[in-house]
């Protein structure tokens, strides 16, 4: 029990212990949308943006959360306008910005040396010294993101597996996408006094990732990214605290090792399950080519079409 409770003698550690949960759970959330819409480079990027507008809201003297908040949102509102022209892809507008943004932080600290220690935490985080103002921002930021997520839940949905037939549907995608893009940026900016810049993006994917290995269904897989995401910030506090490492460093690495045993898990799993006798294995051109949500009977499900299945079916 001491492994558990001699932590919490501790000022510092109680403050981090609940920053830690509240940043792991909030971004197993969105990191479910992420992971599912195949973008998981733009949190690794999205954080190398934000320091930019991190440091230039420092050197400003302006409030830190709201000059790195509206420096995040636009760099994601450019990031999209830029991705949407045919010629350039997501991945090389992503990494234009970024770098661009991230090159702009690196060169004003290069003239403003007395604010190197302070962006040292923001690259690898301090969660050690969060303070009482940075946990009411974190609070408030993790109940605001799963408040609008779970308003705007069928419209995040439709979006996540299907633009083009959200918009056939109705669905306000530009705005639906402007939103998320909105709580994406202010997850990351709390989350980097806790976790840095380097290390956001895992914690945002691997989550997701554990998650989606588990299970197919949209729900479950909501559910189980953010127990996994405050399990690893609760137990990657008490070990970094024991062991004397980086908290943000030892939170990523207990993500990765859960992330290695389930995918082991799930390699055995695939390889003693034999098909039943007298069944054939499904030939390749019958496996779904695309999927969409659909509201039926007052449930929402995952539309899956088949090749030569004249029934589709239906998954949640």
């Amino acid at each position: 029990m001491s492994f558990m409770t001699t932590p919490l003698k501790y000022e510092f550690f109680i403050h981090g212990l609940i920053a830690a949960s509240l940043v792991g759970g909030v971004c197993g959330l969105i990191g479910v949308y992420i992971v599912l819409r195949r973008m998981s480079y733009i949190g690794h990027g999205l954080s190398h943006a934000v320091f930019g507008g991190a440091v230039v809201s420092t050197v400003m003297k302006w409030n830190f959360y709201l000059g790195a908040g509206l420096w995040g949102f636009f760099s994601v509102l450019l990031i999209n306008y830029v991705a949407g022209k045919k010629k350039i892809g997501a991945d090389a507008a992503i990494g234009v910005v970024t770098t661009a943004s991230f090159a702009v932080g690196v060169a004003i600290i290069s003239q403003y040396r007395r604010f190197t220690k302070n962006f040292e935490a923001a690259l690898f985080g301090n969660i050690l010294g969060v303070t009482s103002e940075d946990l009411w921002m974190i609070t408030i930021v993790a109940l605001v993101s799963a408040l609008l997520i779970g308003i705007f839940y069928r419209q995040l949905l439709f979006t996540t597996f299907d633009a083009e037939v959200a918009r056939i549907y109705g669905v306000p995608v530009g705005w639906t996408e402007s939103l998320f893009s909105l709580i994406l940026a202010a997850v990351i900016i709390v989350s980097m006094q806790v976790m840095g810049v380097t290390m956001i993006a895992a914690a945002i994917v691997i989550p997701a990732v554990v998650a989606r290995l588990i299970t197919d269904s949209f729900n479950k897989i909501v559910f189980l990214s953010v127990l996994i995401g405050i399990f690893c910030g609760i137990f990657g506090m008490y070990l970094s605290f024991h062991l004397n490492v980086s908290s943000g460093a030892t939170i990523v690495l207990v993500g990765a090792a859960i992330f290695l045993i389930t995918y082991l898990i799930q390699l055995l799993k695939e390889r003693t399950v034999l098909p039943k006798e007298g069944t054939l294995p499904a030939p390749l051109d019958s496996v779904p080519t695309h999927q969409h949500p659909h509201e039926h009977a007052g449930f929402f499900h995952v539309h899956e079409h088949s090749n030569h299945e004249e029934d589709p079916s239906e998954t949640e």
